[in-house]
């Protein structure tokens, strides 16, 4: 199969093409710049010059599916960037793909897709859960409408299936990498003493998932995916902290409302500084960590042949062979 990726010299793109090279198919992948050209060809992909802000302006090569991962992710700042990439440059590039008569279109959607504005827990959701388009946080809220778009754009001949995966999790992920320098520093701190239900992906399971979806699972649908074992927030973080020889006893706690309020007012202070990095803290953050946050597979384990391959025991081993 020809295939093409986009975001595929960014984190979960550059596990992903080695994959499917190795299964046989041929590789194209969207790179905006010469030193995105060099990554993708040690991966053994075809670089096609293309960018999310106009992936209509992309000579789109012959290919039987689109893996759609690229996205504006962050946990703040002005909502117009993430509509322009995640929306408008998601609605682009599958009528690009339609016009190319290209098959399938597989797009990495997210999971937080289904959190509300209330900070409401979420005890194992499946895929009848309502999303969320007008959420204060523009990413949930672009990655809400943008997957619907997808869906509706599902017909005959050009299928379109959504993989929604909670946390993703793994060897160069940014959340990992981080950890560290947070917990030393004196940054970091629980919401609720993170003794919650927690959902998570490692890299390699989502990569399963979007080869799986290649060429089974229902046109039109999302499909939850996850780790085979759910564990719980603090677990999670622990797992990641011991790896470095940190301890997460000490580490403060603080009540979920009272987080959601300290990141708004880190939100306001970094925009008066005109600062265009994260804050330590954010609302987006606090209310994709901070609550119970388990979903249900079943739908992509029954319909892709999902089987979420790598157990969190063998997701911390992989940060040493990775």
């Amino acid at each position: 199969m020809k295939i093409l990726v986009t975001g595929g010299s960014g984190f979960l793109g550059s596990r992903l093409i080695p994959k499917l090279v190795a299964e046989g198919h041929d590789v194209f992948a969207m790179a905006r710049s010469s030193a995105a050209d060099g990554k993708l060809q040690a991966l053994r992909a075809v670089p096609v010059r293309g960018d999310m802000d106009n992936p209509g302006g992309m000579a789109m090569p012959p290919v039987n599916a689109v893996i759609h991962l690229a996205a504006h992710f962050h946990f703040a700042g002005p909502r117009a960037p993430y509509f322009q990439i995640n929306v408008d440059g998601t609605t682009a590039l599958l009528k690009a793909a339609q016009a190319a008569g290209v098959s399938s279109f597989i797009y990495l959607t997210a999971a937080a897709v289904i959190m509300d504005d209330r900070g409401s827990p979420v005890r194992d959701a499946d895929e009848r859960a309502p999303t969320f388009p007008d959420s204060f946080s523009p990413y949930i809220a672009s990655k809400a409408t943008s997957e619907a778009g997808v869906l509706a754009a599902n017909r005959p001949g050009f299928r379109t299936i959504a993989i929604r995966p909670p946390g993703i999790w793994g060897p160069g992920d940014a959340f990992s990498r981080n950890i560290p320098h947070a917990i030393r520093s004196g940054q970091f701190a629980f919401v609720a003493r993170g003794d919650y239900p927690y959902s998570t992906s490692h890299v390699d399971n989502v990569v399963e998932a979007l080869i799986c979806a290649l060429d089974r699972g229902a046109g039109g649908k999302a499909y939850f995916v996850r780790d085979p074992d759910n564990t719980t927030f603090r677990a999670f973080i622990d797992g990641l902290a011991k790896l470095q020889g940190l301890s997460i006893d000490k580490l403060r706690s603080v009540p979920y409302g009272m987080a959601f309020f300290m990141g708004r007012m880190m939100e306001l202070g970094a925009r008066l500084k005109g600062s265009d990095q994260d804050p330590a803290l954010t609302r987006t953050m606090v209310r994709m960590i901070g609550r119970e946050f388990t979903i249900d597979d079943s739908a992509a384990r029954r319909d892709l042949g999902y089987v979420g391959k790598i157990s969190r025991l063998e997701g911390l081993a992989s940060y040493g062979a990775g």
